[in-house]
């Protein structure tokens, strides 16, 4: 007589008829199948989640591959040391409940995969709530009649109630089907099109060799494959692994990269392995010969299942070295690879009350202080190259000024003397009209001149105490005689508790005199124009800041604004000297200028020591 029969198998578990006996007569050959899924399995979950234990997809798999585990350990247990006469009951209640956490495993798989996306629970909790009813279902018995071996042949009968259990197993495995078919669809031309093709593809092969092995030949009174079922399983995970790695994990160019920069969770886990290992055969072995005999049957009992309980704390240290010490180290040289790549001043969130937080500590402070220091480099190049620039634009100055000035000097004289003879001459007025025009030309020319004599030859400011606000309050003054600035509105926010300063008042004057008037043409004709001028003392140093709402300065001028000959105004309007000038005279009284964009137009600070205590 035939007899019901279910195999729960990872992807396919299903209601079948059974009476079998292993498709492998030899259980030792057997045994060695199941442990070669077992450690393929161990060895594939490892792989992936040791790559990236902080992804969601990498942690998922480690999941799946950990329930897995105690799928094939459940086999090796039932299938390979059962006696002639065994209840079955205990192979029974996991296998329902294994097969059943599997196929939750599958459904945050393919929850977060490929994108790696947060796992959506609240759907998860949702597929759950008829499994409250199944579960306890299965401890009652409500699943079979009866699940046993008698006289070497397993027997398994079972009730109505487990054909509704598969049917809420292919439930979940169409689900996630129907996920991974989306994802298919909406990834059309990228990798991650290719990685959910493989994982497709996966679950339809392990499906279909389970239903073959598991379903359809027990159906055709061939039985012999239930041991199996683990093994059509490993290949789906190789699959899976294979395109969660980015079809890398069978490359040769990954495998050498691997050997290059070996990782540490790799080397120490090995490191563990080797070493269970070997203490088990060089000491537990022999101690257990020495005890206990030899006997086929208890010796091959006792090499798998001491190897099997040995993996649990193995793997338990290998995680606790990944979490303590390999994922912390991982993220540090992260960082630290970011600051390679120019990524200066990175730091890295680790906390920790060992020498990993000491070092990450220190590492953080080094990459402020190389981002300053690379910040103040950068400020001194800076520096150094508008230095060498002044100092051209000098030499050019000089010999420009020397070279023109006395031949203008000489036109200026003639042109006075035929100005003066003019007056006599027929036709005077318009001869008189001409050389004006000349002289006026040429007095313009002699005060370019006089400025590029100033910049290149400044005098030594004469420094004396002196008060910034009354500097500028005098600023305002003069720069209120022009009829452009009149149509300005002016706001000043002066601190009453300013230092002196020691300073040259007429040459800081002119400083700010040029930032107001550049002011005033960088607002232009434009409506409710406005200067604000705010004086403070900060950080040791007296700061003024003159900013307008002006039409502002482009952010690929910002570096060359205080170049000489350069100027953003147009052309004829402007030498490009006032701001070169400008910049060299704060300099010369110890201070620094610098220009920042306002949130409309442009905003210049000029700051100063406190070197000189109100008097």
């Amino acid at each position: 007589m035939k007899r019901n029969a279910i195999n729960l198998a990872m992807l396919a578990p299903l209601a079948l008829l059974a009476s079998a006996q292993p498709a492998v007569s030899s259980p030792a050959m057997l045994i060695t199948l199941l442990m070669l899924s077992l450690f393929t399995t161990l060895g594939l979950g490892f792989y992936v989640f040791v790559a990236a234990p902080h992804k969601p997809v990498n942690r998922s798999f480690a999941l799946f591959n950990g329930l897995m585990l105690c799928w094939i350990v459940k086999d090796i247990a039932f299938w390979g040391f059962h006696e002639a006469d065994t209840d079955g009951y205990g192979w029974a209640v996991s296998s329902f409940l294994i097969g059943l956490a599997l196929q939750y495993a599958l459904l945050i798989f393919t929850d977060v995969f490929p994108d790696n996306s947060a796992v959506r629970w609240r759907r998860i909790a949702l597929a759950a709530v008829p499994a409250l009813v199944l579960v306890p279902m299965v401890f009652a018995g409500f699943m079979w009649q009866r699940v046993t071996f008698q006289q070497n042949q397993f027997i398994l009968e079972v009730k109505p109630a487990a054909y509704l259990f598969v049917l809420f197993n292919f439930t979940l495995l169409g689900i996630s089907f129907w996920r991974l078919a989306r994802k298919y669809r909406r990834e059309r031309g990228t990798l991650r099109r290719q990685q959910v093709a493989s994982v497709i593809v996966a679950q339809g092969a392990t499906a279909l060799l389970t239903a073959i092995g598991v379903n359809l030949l027990p159906i055709l009174g061939r039985y012999e494959l239930l041991p199996l079922s683990s093994l059509f399983i490993v290949i789906g995970s190789l699959i899976y692994a294979y395109a969660i790695s980015n079809f890398q994990l069978f490359s040769l160019q990954s495998a050498l990269d691997q050997l290059r920069l070996f990782p540490l969770a790799y080397k120490v886990s090995l490191t563990v392995a080797v070493t269970g290992l070997g203490g088990f055969f060089l000491l537990q072995a022999p101690i257990a010969w020495w005890s206990f005999g030899y006997n086929a049957g208890d010796w091959r009992r006792f090499i798998v299942f001491s190897t099997i309980s040995g993996l649990v704390p193995t793997l338990v240290l290998i995680l606790l070295i990944v979490k303590i010490l390999s994922r912390p180290l991982q993220r540090l040289t992260e960082t630290a690879l970011a600051v390679t790549r120019g990524d200066y001043g990175a730091q890295t969130n680790l906390q920790s009350n060992d020498e990993l937080g000491v070092l990450a500590d220190s590492f953080n402070a080094m990459s402020r202080k190389m981002a300053a220091d690379i910040a103040q480099l950068k400020a001194i190049n800076q520096a150094m190259i508008r230095s060498e620039k002044l100092a051209t634009a000098g030499a050019l100055a000089t010999g420009v000024a020397h070279e023109v000035n006395n031949p203008l000097a000489s036109i200026s004289s003639l042109v006075q003397s035929l100005l003066a003879r003019a007056q006599d001459e027929r036709d005077r007025d318009h001869d008189i009209e001409k050389l004006r025009l000349i002289l006026t030309q040429i007095t313009r020319i002699s005060g370019v001149l006089r400025e590029l004599m100033d910049f290149a030859r400044p005098k030594a400011p004469e420094l004396k105490p002196t008060d910034l606000n009354q500097v500028i309050l005098k600023s305002l003054e003069l720069a209120r005689f022009d009829k452009g600035f009149k149509q300005l509105t002016v706001a000043t926010k002066l601190a009453g508790d300013l230092p002196l300063l020691p300073l040259d008042a007429d040459r800081m004057q002119q400083v700010f005199l040029n930032l107001l008037l550049n002011a005033r043409d960088a607002i232009g004709e434009k409506p409710a124009g406005e200067i604000t001028i705010h004086t403070q003392q900060q950080d040791g140093e007296v700061r003024a800041l003159v900013a307008d709402n002006g039409h502002g300065i482009a952010p690929e001028n910002m570096e060359r604004i205080f170049d000489p000959f350069f100027s953003t105004k147009p052309k004829g309007q402007g030498t490009g000297l006032g701001l070169a000038v400008s910049h060299s005279l704060v300099t010369a009284h110890g201070g620094r200028i610098s220009v920042q964009p306002n949130e409309v137009g442009t905003a210049f600070t000029i700051a100063f020591p406190c070197g000189v205590r109100r008097l």
